[in-house]
């Protein structure tokens, strides 16, 4: 039984472990998707969202502590251009997310071994589920209801061109008669 037990060992050593999800997660970075099993997928949402969410922390804070969250990032990636790339492109989009950075939507199964495969990808930057949805805004509000005096200006009534030319023909008929 393995009560208690967080991480998926994936059937290598640790080390290779460690490698194997550096490298995906530098793919995911770099092309924002990536197809893999369901098992690593779940294990590389573990290992990547945490680094997401220190990127995101930069552009809260001043460069010195910047410069100690891409160094932690270094550590996890080892890879210049990944960590360049999340601290750059990856942690504006995200900057507004309060977390779930990454979807795992399940794709089947491998031909050659069954085994169930899945996609991987970083929500905000896939067009075709943030096409249609509109940025949500959140409204804070407090308990007490303070919230001030809601006030509803007058509807402006539609102008009509046609019916505005006609009258300006008849005022100037008018005063050409007099």
């Amino acid at each position: 039984m393995r009560h208690g037990k967080k991480v998926n060992h994936l059937g290598r050593k640790k080390a290779h472990r460690k490698a194997m999800l550096a490298n995906m997660a530098c793919s995911l970075i770099e092309h924002k998707r990536i197809n893999t099993t369901v098992a690593k997928a779940k294990a590389l949402k573990v290992f990547v969202e945490p680094l997401i969410t220190k990127s995101k922390a930069v552009n809260n804070q001043t460069a010195e502590k910047g410069t100690h969250n891409r160094r932690i990032v270094f550590k996890n990636l080892r890879d210049k251009y990944a960590v360049t790339e999340l601290f750059g492109a990856v942690s504006e989009k995200v900057a507004d997310r309060p977390g779930g950075y990454t979807r795992i939507i399940k794709l089947g199964t491998r031909l050659g071994d069954n085994a169930d495969m899945a996609m991987i990808e970083l929500v905000d930057f896939n067009e075709l589920y943030n096409a249609d949805k509109p940025k949500k805004k959140t409204t804070r509000r407090s308990r007490r209801g303070g919230g001030g005096a809601k006030t509803e200006t007058p509807p402006v009534p539609a102008v009509d061109a046609k019916a505005d030319a006609k009258k300006d023909v008849e005022t100037k008929a008018d005063d050409s008669e007099e």
